[in-house]
């Protein structure tokens, strides 16, 4: 299950979210989401949990949690319905 991390510190790198979200289980990707342009983090990023049970736990440890000085947000990623994936290739 893939979760969306964010509120993290710019500093916080693809190793670090791996690092802490693997206290609850496998993490089988980290990913923090830079910009394309300058390299620089935006802010956010993507932890897949080998399960939904090591997902929601991790949610539930991590959400608040205080990481390099800031609260980070750990939720469930949304889901993009059918409509809006075609409106994105348009």
């Amino acid at each position: 299950m893939k979760m969306y991390v964010g509120n993290l510190a710019f500093s916080v790198t693809d190793g670090e979210l791996e690092n802490l979200f693997s206290a609850c289980g496998t993490v089988k990707s980290a990913q923090v989401i830079t910009d394309r342009d300058s390299g620089r983090s935006k802010g956010f990023g993507f932890v897949e949990m080998s399960s939904a049970s090591e997902a929601e736990a991790a949610i539930d440890k991590f959400d608040g949690y205080e990481l390099s000085g800031r609260s980070i947000k750990s939720t469930r990623q949304a889901r993009k319905n059918r409509r809006q994936v075609q409106i994105l290739r348009a």
